[in-house]
């Protein structure tokens, strides 16, 4: 059955250059209820002002996922890696045995919106690595795209866990099944617009997550032109 999350009910922090909602336990933000889900462990949802950023700063194992959906986001790390990841393009970072990375606005005035999605890999260690994947708005409308797989299947960035990452938007009206197979669990993260799950009748409104399980065939209406993630774990 679905679960929600509502998004009135993330932790907040804000500075000058940025305004932070998160979902799971994080920084200064702490609920004993909300420390992860499954194998996901942190949803933030940033939006940083002009020039605003995090300087170099170290991770060790957790799969990063970067979704940006409005401006850009400058990635460098220590692996050499540097890139600017803007909207039809994600990025996936495994920080395995520890990597250093900073992400920064790179415009002077716009601001950048992003998910940051952390994930506990499967097993700790291994050597770090970085991802990117690029789609077009064809690729996922009305329908899934594949971003993230254990295997890397369609050509899918790979995943350190059993998990699968998609994308979808929906015009408004249009019907969305989402795979899920018994004992699997999913998390749908709306970014925009409204849907309403089939069968249940549960609505879900934007910044909303969503977790279903134990449920057949589950069924995605947009009730409004709508974007969304839908994370499927084994």
């Amino acid at each position: 059955m679905p679960t929600l999350w509502p998004a009135a009910e993330r932790g907040h922090f804000q500075l000058d250059w940025l305004d932070s909602h998160h979902t799971f336990s994080f920084g200064e933000f702490y609920d004993p209820a909300k420390i992860h889900w499954r194998h996901l462990r942190v949803l933030n949802d940033d939006y940083i002002g002009g020039g605003g950023g995090f300087p170099p700063h170290p991770h060790r194992d957790m799969e990063i996922f970067s979704y940006v959906t409005e401006g850009a986001l400058e990635h460098q790390d220590s692996m050499g890696n540097k890139a600017q990841v803007t909207p039809g393009r994600v990025q996936l970072m495994s920080a395995g045995t520890g990597v250093r990375h900073s992400e920064y606005n790179p415009s002077p005035t716009a601001r950048t919106h992003l998910l940051q999605i952390w994930f506990l890999p499967k097993a700790p260690g291994g050597a770090p690595n970085y991802q990117e994947l690029g789609y077009t708005e064809k690729d996922r409308a009305n329908k899934l795209k594949l971003l993230a797989d254990p295997q890397g299947k369609d050509g899918a960035m790979t995943i350190r866990q059993a998990v699968r990452i998609y994308t979808a938007t929906l015009e408004k009206g249009k019907e969305l099944p989402l795979p899920l197979a018994a004992g699997q669990g999913g998390w749908l993260q709306l970014v925009r617009g409204a849907l309403t799950l089939a069968p249940s009748g549960q609505k879900i409104s934007p910044a909303d997550g969503c977790t279903i399980e134990n449920e057949p065939a589950p069924t995605a209406k947009a009730t409004a032109d709508s974007e969304l993630l839908w994370f499927v774990f084994d």
